[in-house]
């Protein structure tokens, strides 16, 4: 199988892409500019330009059976401070993306959305995938709108989409500067020896996923004939004043948080039912929290 990882240098990409060169498949990555925290493989196929150079990523399709698009130019903190944006850098240029496939003749694509916005506030917990579409961000609002054109180019072009939607991912090589992830901003808070915050009361309650579990089914899907959607998740859910006294074990070291307003595009809980991706890829999460807390520390400690 010939893959390219539209994203592959980011957290999510760089665990997909050593995920796929294990199980024998040709990876060509798709992004702006190299990993940050370590070398370029000698056996990846790097290809450097944004997403909206759609000259370089014709060229990038060129002899590709499968794409997995992570690419996402914003995060759910972010996306609302500009919507229009968020459409242009997200929504119109995977459009543009189809178009390409569409040119090219490639039909299968893995997408990455998202089991933490889309939903918006649910009505059931766990959240099983049939569950309506509520989004309360712009970040979600793109995704659902993505996940739509997916469906449309399946029905009018017969490409066969398989939407992902993850939970909360963390684990080596997340970025910890705030906006990726509540686990890697935290860690990298307590060996700093800064001060935690936490936005709200610590109730907020969240399911966490370890990025290579994330990565294994993303690569079981891809080489299956799968579509449709499959949540992504531990199927159990964590509260943040849960996840930092996890912290403060792992670590060994005692942490305060200062707690700070609550946000509006906050959902109180979310938590996915994951049973469908187990029934459908045999698939189950095999990474535990304090195990992958624990994996995520002692890297962290390395760079």
């Amino acid at each position: 199988m010939r893959a390219l990882v539209l994203g592959g240098n980011g957290f999510i990409g760089s665990h997909l892409t050593d995920a796929l060169l294990a199980a024998g498949h040709k990876v060509r990555v798709f992004d702006r500019g190299p990993e940050l925290y370590r070398a370029p493989l000698r056996n990846v196929d790097y290809r450097f330009a944004d997403f909206g150079d759609f000259s370089a990523l014709a060229e990038a399709l060129q002899d590709i059976d499968i794409i997995y698009h992570l690419i996402s130019t914003t995060v759910p903190s972010t996306s609302n401070l500009d919507p229009v944006g968020d459409i242009q850098g997200n929504l119109v240029n995977t459009v543009k993306l189809l178009q390409l496939m569409v040119s090219k003749n490639i039909v299968r694509i893995v997408y990455l959305s998202s089991g933490g916005t889309v939903y918006g506030v649910p009505d059931v917990s766990p959240i099983p995938e049939t569950h309506a579409l509520n989004p309360i961000c712009s970040y979600g609002v793109t995704k659902v709108a993505i996940e739509n054109y997916l469906y449309m180019y399946q029905s009018l072009h017969q490409i066969k989409p398989a939407i992902l939607r993850p939970s909360n991912p963390y684990g080596e090589r997340q970025g910890h500067a705030g906006v990726q992830g509540i686990v890697g901003t935290f860690l990298n808070k307590t060996k700093s020896g800064e001060r935690i915050e936490i936005w709200g009361d610590g109730s907020v309650i969240r399911d966490f996923i370890c990025v290579t579990d994330l990565a294994e089914l993303g690569v079981k899907v891809g080489q299956s004939d799968f579509c449709g959607v499959l949540n992504v998740g531990s199927g159990s859910g964590c509260s943040i004043h849960d996840l930092v006294d996890a912290l403060a074990v792992v670590t060994g070291n005692e942490i305060e948080p200062q707690f700070l307003p609550g946000r509006a595009y906050d959902v109180p809980e979310i938590v996915l039912d994951i049973s469908k991706a187990n029934r459908e890829m045999a698939w189950q999460p095999r990474i535990q929290l304090q195990a992958g807390l624990r994996r995520t520390w002692q890297w962290l400690n390395t760079v």
